[in-house]
């Protein structure tokens, strides 16, 4: 409903990227800079200074983006006051989630959720742990949803359940028939493990490691972007890893891996992320208290 070149301006403005605002905007580039000119000549002055590849707000790009702060967030309230009189929920929202949570909690969630209601728009980007939180840091994305711990205080974290890790190993591997197994064990295998940025790759290395002369123990022998990939590494027997539980269910069905109990337990928790804004948009709200009430429900579940 606001004028899209102030949006875009907006965008731009706080991401401080053409490219990062064509992104979160779905638009092209050159889309993107064809708006923010027509506003700079709507005002006649530039709104950005252009050096060295990177961009940087004017004086007057200062003032614009002020008022377009204090714009866009009357625009929500008169949004949520007219809504919340015909009790409409209906909107458009984008979620990161890190790669464990998107493939397999969130689409029970949203489906669930998209079921009650259906005139909510989700967009879902997938990133590590790492990359969510930069998201949510940057307001690039409405709501994250983590697998371990988010040290920025600025940031809102809402717990939603723990997920309990195990190792994994091929049938015919030696500590197959064990029930549980002890941190210490796990440095004498070759092990498989998700890439720098990880949040399950935070978690479990500062399980395994407490001191620097153990993490150079750890033998390291891939680093995958994904369960999946994590989980086919070990059938073919390249390794051991640590995987949430709820990522193996159909492999302990069919048999191709065996899960062993880690001694200590090992769990870490599934987090909504979110910016600490003022005012939020109803659809917002109500997508938050649904997570909050789903994650209550299903807290014992496995998925």
């Amino acid at each position: 409903m606001a004028d899209r070149r102030l949006q875009v301006f907006h965008t731009v403005a706080r991401l401080l990227s053409f490219t990062k605002a064509a992104e979160t905007l779905h638009m092209t580039q050159p889309a993107v800079t064809f708006q923010v000119r027509q506003l700079e000549e709507y005002f006649n002055t530039r709104l950005f200074d252009r050096t060295h590849n990177r961009i940087s707000l004017t004086e007057a790009g200062e003032v614009v983006y002020g008022f377009a702060d204090r714009i866009f967030e009357l625009y929500a309230e008169m949004e949520n006051a007219v809504r919340e009189m015909t009790g409409e929920i209906s909107g458009s929202l984008t979620i990161g989630a890190s790669t464990t949570i998107a493939e397999y909690m969130l689409p029970a969630l949203l489906g669930d959720f998209r079921n009650q209601y259906p005139d909510v728009t989700i967009h879902l980007k997938v990133s590590n742990t790492e990359g969510i939180v930069s998201m949510v840091e940057n307001n690039t994305i409405d709501l994250g949803v983590v697998e371990a711990p988010v040290s920025n205080k600025n940031l809102v974290v809402d717990k939603c359940r723990d997920d309990r890790l195990v190792a994994i190993v091929p049938p015919n591997h030696e500590l197959a028939s064990r029930k549980r197994v002890g941190m210490e064990e796990l440095l004498k295998y070759p092990f498989i493990c998700r890439e720098e940025g990880s949040g399950t790759r935070e978690v479990i290395t500062n399980y395994i490691c407490k001191t620097d002369e153990c993490r150079q123990a750890l033998q390291v022998a891939m680093e995958l972007g994904s369960p999946e990939a994590v989980k086919g590494a070990v059938e073919a027997g390249m390794g051991i890893s640590v995987v949430s539980n709820a990522t193996i269910q159909k492999e302990l069905r069919l048999g191709t891996l065996v899960a062993i109990q880690l001694d200590p337990p090992l769990e870490r928790p599934f987090s909504f992320v979110h910016q600490k804004q003022k005012f939020r948009v109803r659809v917002m709200e109500e997508l938050l208290e649904f997570a909050r009430a789903y994650c209550h429900e299903h807290q014992d579940d496995e998925v």
